[in-house]
């Protein structure tokens, strides 16, 4: 996206019409009343002119320089107009048609057509099947909505058209102003991250707001919107979290990971705030254009009601923030100058006899107090409630302050209206309700939490695999036609990546599998070896604590009789013949692959209750840091279990973290790897080791 895409010096409007009613007449109607000081062309080859501007039949016969064209002409014509436009020298394409990919793959051969003609021609794309762009600062209003925005400091951008139009309308209600707002329709070339980055540089820009169904691109997103998060928040509200995968997991990982959870994981790489609905994006979007990031999670809370502080106190905890502890200095104060009946610990209740003087007095002095990093304040309709002085304090309190952010919940309708529209003109946040407003407060606290802890990884030091080893492995997997690897050819794939294993050996017959076992060591674990048997022990092929060569022999031949009596069109490779490891903690360390945005690692309580407990927290592979694992170790109840639960020894945390790391890098190097159990990993005292490994290939 060019650095002036949404201040263009010159625009054509392809299909323009002098037809009220006409998308073409919206355009140019829109373009004349935003106050576009550009040059605006209407091409139609049946107009002479078009609300005062002269009309050309063609882009080819403007006299002058054409930075931007927007189409609304039928789909067909687009190619034809695209070649036009790139002999013109256009920069820019602004493709409001549908009847693209949209529609199925006649649609789709027509897009790959036109966008074909645009690459060679150096030219970028919004749309097609989009609404269009506009900048409340250039001003241009380059869509065919109805009506323009308040000029602001919020970017908006939208996948769909449709919600974009919704809150167009809903904002001028309300009042909520925009710097720039984007449709991003097909995303056949320009998408949410050519915007983003566009917003970013943008100085009215104060918070980036998007709706989107999918990314395009998830190694670009996570580079761009990582460098931009560190400047300006991104709250982004992402549908579709309730859709099945795509592909059916054979993992225990690949089922836990779900469809949207690399959302989730990516957003938080990058230092996205994730919204889960429209009221809470603009909730968000209003809190950060008019308060400071708070400095730190305390809050306090002033109100003249004791339910609404306790629902606003519950809120606090749930969000992961802390209730602040006054000084004695406070405490002190509150108590000579409050009520007896009052509370002076947080929250601070004014009662509901408290008029302005009273919540202003009680509000700064918790504002003063060191201790606490944000405020709310709730107020309730009683007879002498002063809800426009009391809204005055607050402003007067917020600008005293401005290091600290402030919000409001102002719990009734018409007797509380006239102060809560003045605090929201004057930048306090005001809601209906405690709930959003200790939300708002919590997605800021949020944002500082991402900012400190977005962006790529340290370097992972001097460990060098052995990758010959794990090519050797997969070219025999390939050759052998199989996706799936066997126990002992996964136990050597992670052992070549340092990860430690139980010795896994695959025997062919009983005498072999004997001789292996001596040479192993007693007792041994022995277990069918067949990648088209994902539960071994549910056909009765596993045999645990073998201690003789004898055993050894029966447990083979039981082996595979059981399993051609529960399975006779199975024939296995054999058995694996696996020493017995002592007793650990039990747990998982995994690897799926998301199609967006690359490799994930799981880590959690493992062995057979894994599914059950899902006690997983997921990362991105790439570029993972040490904090990071450390942080994803430390989210789950398995954390408790490692650090000595109930009188056991702690285990050695180090040895877990640098198998995820290893893992991680595996995962990177080899992209043909989908997915990767092993589970469980017994965690001792001191070292792993890794008994049951399952590794997948595209």
């Amino acid at each position: 996206m060019t650095s002036n895409f949404t201040n263009p010096k010159s625009l054509a409007v392809i299909g323009a019409s002098k037809t009220p009613g006409k998308i073409g007449f919206a355009l140019i109607n829109n373009l004349l009343e935003s106050g576009y000081k550009g040059n605006i062309f209407p091409i139609n080859p049946k107009e002479k002119e078009i609300l005062g501007a002269p009309s050309f039949p063609s882009v080819m016969e403007v006299p002058e320089d054409v930075e931007t064209a927007i189409f609304a002409v039928p789909a067909k014509k687009v190619p034809d107009v695209a070649k036009e436009c790139g002999q013109k020298g256009v920069k820019n394409l602004v493709v409001l048609t549908a009847g693209f990919k949209e529609t199925g793959r006649e649609g789709m051969e027509l897009e790959k057509k036109f966008l074909s003609i645009c690459k060679k021609h150096h030219m970028r794309v919004l749309g097609p099947n989009c609404v269009g762009f506009i900048d409340t600062h250039t001003p241009i209003n380059a869509t065919f909505l109805k009506g323009f925005p308040v000029k602001g400091e919020i970017a908006f951008i939208s996948q769909s058209g449709a919600i974009l139009a919704a809150i167009l309308d809903w904002s001028q209600t309300v009042g909520i102003g925009y710097s720039k707002i984007y449709s991003l329709g097909n995303k056949a070339d320009l998408n949410e991250v050519d915007c983003i980055a566009e917003a970013a540089g943008d100085p009215n820009t104060k918070v980036i707001l998007c709706y989107i169904e999918d990314v395009a691109s998830g190694p670009e997103f996570i580079k761009v919107v990582s460098e931009v998060t560190g400047k300006k928040p991104v709250v982004i509200l992402k549908s579709g979290a309730s859709q099945a995968g795509a592909r059916a997991a054979s993992s225990h990982t690949g089922a836990l990971a779900g469809s949207d959870l690399a959302y989730d994981v990516a957003f938080k790489r990058c230092g996205v705030l994730r919204a889960y609905s429209m009221s809470e994006l603009f909730d968000l979007a209003i809190a950060f254009v008019n308060q400071p990031i708070p400095k730190g999670k305390n809050v306090a809370i002033v109100t003249n009601s004791g339910g609404p502080g306790i629902i606003a106190t519950d809120k606090v905890e749930a969000h992961g923030l802390q209730m602040a502890r006054f000084l004695k200095e406070t405490i002190e104060e509150l108590r000579l100058n409050l009520p007896p009946e009052a509370s002076i610990y947080n929250p601070v209740d004014v009662l509901g006899d408290g008029r302005a003087d009273r919540f202003r007095f009680a509000l700064e002095k918790v504002l003063e107090d060191k201790s606490v990093d944000s405020a709310a304040v709730l107020l309730c309709p009683v007879a002498v409630t002063e809800p426009l002085e009391t809204a005055r304090a607050i402003i007067e309190l917020n600008n005293a302050y401005p290091e600290k952010p402030i919000v409001a919940a102002y719990m009734g309708g018409q007797a509380l209206a006239d102060g809560a529209k003045l605090l929201s003109q004057k930048g306090v946040p005001c809601f209906t309700m405690p709930e959003p407003a200790i939300a708002a407060l919590a997605g800021m606290s949020s944002y500082a939490d991402l900012k400190i802890t977005a962006g790529a990884g340290e370097n992972n030091g001097s460990f060098k695999p052995d990758q010959k080893t794990v090519k050797a492995v997969f070219y025999d997997v390939s050759r052998d036609h199989r996706l799936t690897l066997l126990g002992s050819e996964a136990a050597e794939v992670i052992d070549a990546y340092g990860i430690a294993a139980t010795a896994t050996v695959l025997s062919r017959s009983p005498e072999e599998a004997a001789e292996i076992a001596e040479n192993m060591g007693y007792p041994v674990v022995m277990k069918v070896a067949s990648p088209k048997i994902i539960h071994k022990t549910d056909v009765g092929g596993v045999k645990i604590g073998v201690h003789t060569c004898d055993e050894v022999k029966r447990g083979y031949v039981n082996i595979m009789e059981n399993v051609h009596r529960y399975l006779p069109k199975v024939v296995p490779h054999g058995v694996e013949i696996q020493k017995m490891a002592p007793e650990g903690v039990e747990l998982i360390i995994g690897m799926t692959r998301d199609v967006q945005f690359g490799p994930l690692i799981a880590f959690g309580l493992g062995g057979i209750y894994v599914n059950l407990l899902k006690d997983v927290s997921f990362r991105l592979a790439h570029d993972i840091s040490n904090k990071e694992i450390k942080e994803m170790i430390a989210e789950t109840r398995a954390y408790k279990l490692m650090k000595g639960y109930r009188g056991e020894k702690p285990v050695d945390i180090d040895a877990v973290s640098e198998a995820i790391r290893k893992l991680s890098l595996l995962a990177v190097d080899f992209p043909e790897i989908v997915e990767v159990d092993i589970n469980p990993v017994f965690a001792y005292e001191r070292g792993i080791t890794a008994l049951d490994v399952k590794i997948t290939l595209s």
